[in-house]
């Protein structure tokens, strides 16, 4: 039997770090290739993550709630010495690794994972100039570029590394191994990551290698008398979607000049559709509401104002206007505020947008929307009426030009047919990004909405 450590993969959209939620097996259980071990939480989702080969469980490294960078350690597996090592070479010494062809590739969570007959994981790609070659057991020594060629790398068979064996660093140019989140954790406590001794693989400083050394520094250091209110107060650590998103509208906010126009609208018409919608036999599963109409009167007013789906593009000095909406919907869920994102949604009839807002809701609330359906939008909506919110001023998602907050509908007194009738009124607010968006532009555009829902037959003159 050896010993292989599961680190935690890259799971895509840039992200660097996930926490992990729960494990889904224990010490000692039997796992197969691509059974669900454990589930983490990204800035964006939830994602589950498959074992990369059989064998025992023998070590859980991580406690729930504790973030994780990418490439530290969740796991040991028992497995069977035949059982390729993730990230190594073939045994036998100086024996190079071996290429994998691309038709036999088979993607898991990012890039390429474990194939079912495979038993393991690809190799991992050589730094150019670097050559790993055989070290002492259970470790990898870094050669210099001279001795093999740019990018050759071979691993030396080695025994299981064992937990509590003494970690060796190893630097790449005299700079001590650890990921980018690692290393702006040790800057934002001053520390210097040439005094950490790492315990990853070949000397990786870890997360919990900066904190350990950072306690170590405060439990040395004078201790101030707590706080007197500290039993009064509750403290809620900033991370996952609730950390991503106070970045996305700090970004927002202070990133584009926002400006906000408003409209208050009666929209009977518009709910009187709705009703009659849901009695036909073509809309009786995904069963249209206000929203999915809004939606696609915003979608018919994007043809007449394309300046609102666009972007804003620094490097390259311009403004990026898309021939297609990939539309954003904001939904609150239990893990904070998530927009995932509807395709190519002016491609799509009333009743797909009803289906698609439907099924993306229920996916958010449960926390499963893949990283990649939360990016890539071009313009958002955010329903703030299902709380009884008249109004309120959205904020940009970052990186589009608009968004659309939708009010609450309050059956009230208004101005009908020259007399005063009770009828179903609606606020609408349009944030807009000022450099993209004129004034005009954003009232010409949320006029079109308006006058859409305040009499859904002017479509037609619109189309």
């Amino acid at each position: 039997m050896a010993v292989r450590e599961f680190a935690l993969p890259d799971l895509g959209e840039g992200l660097t770090e996930s926490e992990l939620v729960t494990w889904k097996v224990a010490v000692g259980d039997t796992v197969h290739l691509n059974q669900i071990i454990a589930e983490v939480e990204t800035a964006k989702a939830l994602v589950e993550l498959p074992a990369p080969y059989d064998g025992t469980v023998s070590r859980l490294f991580v406690e729930p709630g504790v973030t994780v960078a990418v490439g530290e350690p969740l796991v040991a597996f028992e497995v069977d010495a035949g059982e390729p090592a993730m990230n190594a070479a073939p045994e036998g010494p100086g024996s190079p690794e071996a290429p994998m062809d691309a038709e036999k590739r088979e993607p898991t969570l990012v890039g390429y994972g474990a194939r079912a007959d495979a038993g393991g994981r690809p190799a991992r790609r050589a730094r150019p100039g670097l050559a790993v070659t055989a070290g002492s057991p259970g470790r990898a020594a870094v050669a210099s570029a001279g001795a093999a060629p740019a990018g050759a790398v071979s691993v030396a068979a080695s025994a299981p590394v064992s937990s509590t064996s003494s970690p060796s660093p190893v630097a790449l140019a005299g700079r001590p191994r650890a990921t980018p989140p690692v290393r702006k954790f040790a800057r934002e406590h001053g520390i210097d990551l040439a005094s950490v001794v790492g315990s990853g693989d070949r000397g990786l400083i870890t997360r919990s290698d900066v904190q350990s050394y950072v306690e170590r520094e405060e439990s040395a250091a004078p201790q101030a008398a707590p706080a007197s209110a500290g039993s009064r107060e509750t403290r809620i650590p900033i991370r996952g979607v609730r950390k991503a998103t106070a970045e996305a509208m700090v970004r927002s906010a202070f990133g584009a000049p926002q400006a906000t126009v408003f409209l208050t609208i009666d929209v009977t018409p518009t709910t009187e559709l709705v009703g009659r919608l849901r009695a036909r036999p073509e809309f009786a599963e995904v069963r249209p509401g206000l929203l999915a109409v809004v939606a696609k009167a915003l979608l018919i007013a994007v043809r007449r104002t394309p300046e609102v789906n666009a972007r804003w593009d620094d490097a390259a000095n311009e403004i990026v206007q898309t021939e297609y909406v990939h539309l954003g919907i904001a939904a609150a869920t239990p893990r904070g505020l998530m927009v995932p994102v509807i395709r190519d949604a002016d491609a799509m009839s009333l009743a797909g947008i009803a289906g698609a807002i439907r099924s993306l809701a229920e996916t958010a609330r449960a926390g499963r929307t893949a990283p990649a359906d939360l990016s890539g939008g071009t313009i958002t909506i955010t329903n703030v009426g299902v709380f009884g919110v008249d109004a309120g001023t959205p904020i940009l998602t970052p990186g589009e030009a608009a968004i659309l907050a939708v009010g609450a509908v309050r059956r009230q007194p208004w101005e009908h047919e020259g007399g005063i009738a009770l009828r179903d009124v609606l606020t609408l607010a349009l944030s807009f990004d000022h450099r993209i968006v004129d004034g005009e532009q954003a009232s010409r555009f949320l006029a079109d909405i308006g006058r859409i829902l305040a009499d859904p037959a002017s479509t037609l003159a619109m189309l």
